[in-house]
Formats: structure tokens, C-alpha cells, sequence
């Protein structure tokens, strides 16, 4: 109630019909008693968030490369019983170009919860 009485002012915003609805959505899925207090917390702390999604599309090719080469290596492991120092240098180049992006991924996430 107290806070209440500090929200002198009014804030409104036009939304579209679906967006009102995405709006409404999300408050439900949310557990709060009231639309405001949710539109607060969503300006105060809600993320907005850009993904490149050419990086993501580039980083499951390699990943999907990575897996492919593994494979091969596996199976021909399994019908000559040798694995070539070549194969495993290749596995080691490719994860480490996959590596390098997730970890700068994972700390701009970590960023975020602070």
C-alpha cells in the first residue's frame, strides 16, 4: 500500500490485440496477483536478449561436423582397430572453434543473472 501511494503517475502504453494477449499470457504463466506489479518487475528486471542467429546456425554446423568425424573415426576404429593421429588432431581443431564461441556465450549469460 505504501508504494501504492508513490505511483503518482501513469504510464500507458498501446499494444495490439496480440500482444495484449501475449501480454495477458505471460502474467498468467507468471504467478502474480497483479498486471502491474508484473509489468514493473519486466521493465525493472526482465533481459532483453539478441541471438545471432547466424552465429547459432554456424556453431551446430561445426557441432554436427564435429559429431559426423567422430562417427567416421569410430567406425573405421572398429573395422581396422587404428585410430590415426590426424583424426584426433582434426576433433581437437573443430572443438576448439566450437569451444571458443560457447564459452563467450556462457558468460553473457552468467552476466545476465546479475
Amino acid at each position: 500500500m505504501k508504494d501504492e501511494k508513490k505511483r503518482t503517475l501513469y504510464l500507458k502504453v498501446r499494444v495490439s490485440p496480440e500482444e495484449m494477449a501475449a501480454i495477458k499470457k505471460k502474467f498468467a504463466n507468471s504467478g502474480m496477483s497483479s498486471l502491474s506489479t508484473f509489468v514493473r518487475a519486466m521493465i525493472f528486471e526482465g533481459y532483453i536478449v539478441h541471438i545471432d542467429e547466424n552465429e547459432l546456425k554456424r556453431l551446430t554446423v561445426l557441432a554436427n561436423n564435429i559429431a559426423n568425424n567422430i562417427n567416421q573415426i569410430a567406425h573405421r576404429a572398429n573395422v581396422t582397430n587404428k585410430v590415426y593421429k590426424e583424426d584426433i588432431e582434426e576433433i581437437k581443431e573443430l572443438g576448439d572453434k566450437l569451444w571458443r564461441p560457447l564459452m563467450l556465450l556462457q558468460t553473457k549469460v552468467a552476466q545476465l543473472k546479475h
